[in-house]
């Protein structure tokens, strides 16, 4: 079966990624994020009245907006490319050449499929060529691409190519390890699987060196 013969509901089973792009539409950031807000709210609003809720309810005559407000400043904020966090670079005056690994990155994302949650930790790693770049701006690429409805395989790759751009090398790898709520609280219910992906640029496709990084990955640290 190919990709067009499949319906919506078996391309999200089946994990089809169109491209390593989010599928954003040309017109996505003409609307400003109020109006986006008001929309989406009446949307909310309207699922939550077909499922038969009394939005009069204290409880719940608040949830369209808090929704809608998360929606679009919070959970899929990273879709709008002017969140997108300023990475600035520095010259490795100390001419450190061995591998940098940043690891246990907490990751929050959403899967694209079924709007649930994917949680888990994000592992980076890139060898200067003369540059580097702070520490935190790792763990804010990470937040940036995950703040959108995402794919996992299109998340790790676009972490790496993101870092490259940024580096200026192709030396850069990530590893990421998620539970998907999709799989975890619904359909087969699976509560201990969690899905692994990993994107390797440059040296890191060198088996000694992409075994190095699997072995940082793995230490134990006592502090």
């Amino acid at each position: 079966m190919t990709k067009t013969d499949m319906t919506n509901d078996e391309l999200g089973e089946n994990h089809v990624a169109t491209s390593a792009q989010n599928p954003v539409r040309h017109d996505a950031f003409e609307l400003p994020d109020d109006q986006k807000i008001e929309l989406i709210k009446k949307d909310v609003e309207h699922i939550l009245t077909t499922l038969g809720m009394d939005l009069t309810d204290d409880s719940l005559k608040g949830t369209p907006n808090r929704v809608a407000k998360m929606f679009v400043k919070e959970i899929f904020g990273g879709l709008n490319p002017n969140k997108k966090p300023s990475s600035s670079t520095f010259k490795n005056n100390y001419k450190y050449g061995e591998m940098l690994v940043e690891k246990n990155i907490t990751l929050y994302s959403t899967c694209e499929h079924h709007l649930l949650p994917i949680v888990g930790r994000c592992h980076v790693a890139y060898i200067s060529n003369g540059t580097v770049v702070g520490l935190s701006k790792m763990n804010r690429i990470v937040d940036y691409f995950a703040k959108r409805p995402q794919v996992q395989e299109r998340l790790t790759m676009q972490i790496v190519q993101e870092l490259q751009k940024v580096l200026g090398t192709e030396d850069v790898a990530c590893i990421i390890d998620a539970k998907h709520l999709c799989v975890n609280s619904r359909g087969i219910r699976d509560i201990e699987s969690s899905t692994v992906t990993s994107e390797f640029g440059g040296r890191f496709k060198d088996e000694k060196t992409k075994r190095e990084f699997l072995d940082y990955i793995r230490l134990e640290t006592n502090f």
